[in-house]
């Protein structure tokens, strides 16, 4: 699709006026992990604590996505890609709202995550959920690890298909190690500083 006939039209109500409105400052945090590391958990759980300090939130959860905006998409690395780009680009939007935006989704290579970050700077904050794959295979709530070692699932994220873990995420978390509180109070303490 040619986009040289299209042009960004800018609002007269800024993303500044929004965040004053709002009181803070708008951010994309975005949770990266295997499934079932915890990212959906520690997500809502830091989205319901933001929220009861009077934050303007939403979560952007892999399969809420998945069955609505980008349910043509498979899980092949290409379609992979793709539905992480539609992400960053629904987040920067969120941003642009002046919304504290929470990304919950494996996104499994790090060029696609690196892409979001490009599109939304400083404004991206990666949390690697950190997790060991038998400890995700174990918690395995979907029965997601269960079919793809049949081979019911194919391509699936730590089994069949890579997950290449961050190199400098801004925030680490071991949902093995760490308390659910305990992962919520570092993401806080770290966005003390930003929001």
């Amino acid at each position: 699709m040619s986009t040289e006939n299209l042009t960004w039209h800018d609002a007269f109500v800024t993303r500044e006026v929004r965040e004053t409105l709002l009181t803070q400052k708008s951010k994309l945090l975005w949770f990266t992990g295997l499934s079932g590391s915890g990212k959906s958990t520690v997500a809502n759980s830091l989205d319901k604590r933001l929220n009861e300090s009077g934050k303007a939130t939403y979560i952007l959860d892999g399969d809420n996505i998945r069955l609505g905006i980008n349910s043509d998409l498979g899980f092949s690395i290409e379609d992979r890609s793709e539905n992480i780009r539609r992400i960053g680009e629904i987040g920067k939007l969120f941003v642009d709202a002046g919304i504290i935006t929470l990304a919950s989704f494996i996104s499994p290579l790090k060029v696609d995550r690196a892409r979001v970050r490009m599109a939304l700077g400083i404004d991206f904050i990666e949390i690697f959920v950190d997790c060991p794959l038998g400890v995700c295979e174990k918690r395995d709530p979907k029965n997601l690890y269960k079919k793809a070692r049949l081979g019911v699932i194919k391509e699936f994220t730590g089994i069949s298909s890579p997950y290449e873990k961050p190199d400098n995420p801004e925030i680490v978390i071991n949902t093995k190690q760490q308390s659910l509180d305990e992962c919520v109070d570092k993401i806080l303490d770290y966005l003390k500083i930003g929001i």
